[in-house]
């Protein structure tokens, strides 16, 4: 008798595929497993949430050497191919959080340098998670002693020049920073948590607290002007925080991308000299010959009114529905049609997302009667009808809203190994396969899709030479003004919000990469006709947000072995 997962090998083998339609959906006996192990990995995440604690770390890293142990376990050759995929995928999670904990080791040790409290400080916000009871006037004495420190440390502080030294000294500033902004805000809780209700501990401590407070805020403003180079009432400067050969490759290996990172610039090059060939084809359309930046201008400056955005959102994403549906591309519940929301973008928000963000609820970029007039402009000219046209679909349908909408229904336990290259390379993939299905009609409606094409191949070459150290973020700027066409305000938040933290080093090469996996996939199992396109994608949406190597192996019914390593030629 098969099981679920041998069930659905069978139904995704090539001859079987031949049939055309999608495998009804059938569990994973692993379910259970995985979604156990990132609910127990989350409690503990808030249990120990005090950042860069030694205790933290101690505890995390015995957590996932435990569940190693129970995954070597787990009888692999009785495993079918979703179990199977499961397993490799819990193994990878499992690796790639060992490997986050050693980093966040090494940083530490940077960190102390020049901030050789913080182990104290972490110390002293861990003791109320354990619970133990406070001395109050020892822990004045510990307050006023932190102090002190933090204090010293401001006075020998002196200004950074410029060069590669300075450059590393700044990267570290900014980590430090960062984690002493999250452990003021953890110390003023701390504080909370016993002032009042203890009126010894209040009457003991009321100063030193005060003095502890004052002089974190005194250090961070001092590592920020002094050694970031940030001036006050100025924006964060865009340092960001390369991190190397070695680690873009251990990243790459995470993603379960077989390529380096060479091999990705170049099929980026080649990527955008193809979207550079069609925009002058589309320039030579409009009048304009080969000057494609002035039919880029063109189109930049064919914005709508203000107050006219959401009207132009709605209908576009009704569009892009339509398209879709009445090709049978893929299936579009009614659910996730009614559901989808507009919100729009605050000036701040703005500075940082510069285009539209979307999910179940589309955030539309577009200026606001407080913004300066320069930033006006660039709003409008940077989110006109035939650039918004191009990520309407891709923010809604059929890209990030319906992705969510099917991860929330489908395989939901493997939202904990969601990577970008699944959700970004999905939105991407669908301007590629629109565009081959005679999306765009006119020229200007090509230049607004080329416009992507070329911004994420782009985002492959800046971003990656910067992780390896040969661009720093002006230079990525000036490219994006340069080579794309960009508005300078629109490329400095680019580079920005690639730089600034909140993203992980591979995020933004996730688009274009991702995108080219499932193209690839497509023109094995569609063009070659043993799917449909409405099965592929369907059966895609419903496996949820892994690795696109594992979404092949899913299509094909592999069967994979337990020392599998990825291997597969996309761009081959």
């Amino acid at each position: 008798m098969c099981t679920p997962s041998r069930v659905i090998a069978l139904l995704l083998l090539p001859t079987v595929l031949a049939a055309q339609q999608a495998p009804p959906l059938l569990p994973s006996g692993l379910r259970d497993t995985v979604q156990r192990f990132q609910v127990d990995l989350d409690a503990l995440e808030r249990r120990y949430a005090i950042p860069y604690s030694v205790a933290r770390r101690d505890r995390l890293r015995s957590y996932v050497v435990e569940w190693q142990g129970r995954l070597d376990r787990i009888p692999y050759q009785s495993l079918g191919v979703e179990e199977r995929i499961d397993w490799q995928l819990l193994r990878n999670t499992i690796r790639r959080q060992r490997a986050a904990l050693d980093q966040e080791a090494s940083r530490a040790n940077a960190i102390r340098h020049i901030a050789p409290f913080v182990d104290r400080l972490t110390e002293l916000l861990e003791s109320r998670r354990t619970m133990e009871t406070q001395d109050p006037q020892a822990t004045a004495g510990r307050l006023a002693s932190l102090a002190s420190t933090i204090d010293s440390l401001g006075h020998h502080l002196r200004p950074v020049g410029t060069g590669d030294s300075s450059r590393a000294a700044r990267i570290v500033a900014l980590r430090t920073v960062t984690l002493l902004d999250q452990l003021h805000r953890a110390f003023t809780a701390w504080y909370a948590f016993y002032a009042g209700y203890d009126p010894l501990f209040t009457w003991w401590n009321a100063d030193p607290h005060q003095r502890v407070e004052a002089a974190l805020t005194s250090y961070t403003t001092a590592l920020r002007t002094q050694v970031i180079g940030q001036r006050p009432g100025e924006d964060e400067p865009i340092i960001g925080d390369p991190i190397g050969a070695d680690a873009v490759g251990a990243e790459l290996a995470f993603e379960m991308i077989a390529s380096t990172p060479e091999d990705l610039i170049a099929i980026a090059e080649r990527e955008f000299a193809w979207s550079e060939a069609e925009m002058k084809k589309a320039s030579q359309e409009m009048g304009m010959g080969d000057d494609w930046k002035r039919a880029l201008e063109a189109v930049k400056n064919s914005y709508v009114e203000p107050g006219r955005q959401t009207d132009l959102v709605r209908d576009l994403a009704h569009e892009a529905i339509d398209f879709v549906e009445t090709r049978n591309l893929l299936t579009v519940p009614a659910l996730a049609k009614e559901i989808w929301r507009m919100e729009m973008l605050s000036p701040a928000q703005q500075k940082v997302s510069p285009f539209f963000l979307g999910g179940e609820v589309i955030r539309v970029s577009y200026p606001t009667d407080t913004m300066a007039e320069e930033d006006k402009l660039m709003s409008l000219r940077g989110n006109n009808p035939y650039f918004s046209r191009a990520t309407v679909h891709h923010e809604l349908i059929p890209g990030h809203h319906l992705q969510g909408f099917m991860n929330a229904r489908y395989n939901a336990h493997r939202r904990v190994f969601r990577t970008p290259f699944w959700t970004e390379g999905w939105a991407l993939y669908w301007e590629m396969l629109l565009w081959d299905k005679g999306f765009p009609q006119t020229p200007e409606e090509r230049v607004g899709m080329l416009f992507w094409r070329m911004h994420r191949s782009a985002r492959i070459i800046f971003s990656l030479r910067f992780h390896l150290g040969t661009m720093s973020p002006t230079e990525a700027i000036d490219f994006l003004v340069d080579r794309v066409g960009h508005e300078r305000a629109n490329a400095t938040a680019e580079v920005h919000r690639s730089f600034n933290g909140s993203y992980p080093p591979l995020y933004q090469i996730a688009y274009m990469i991702g995108g080219l996996q499932f193209r690839s996939l497509h023109q094995d199992l569609v063009d070659t006709g043993r799917m449909t396109d409405q099965a592929f994608h369907d059966t895609i949406l419903q496996g949820g947000p892994i690795p696109i190597e594992m979404v092949r192996a899913r299509l094909l019914g592999t069967v994979l072995p337990k020392n599998f390593n990825p291997s597969w030629p996309f761009d081959q």
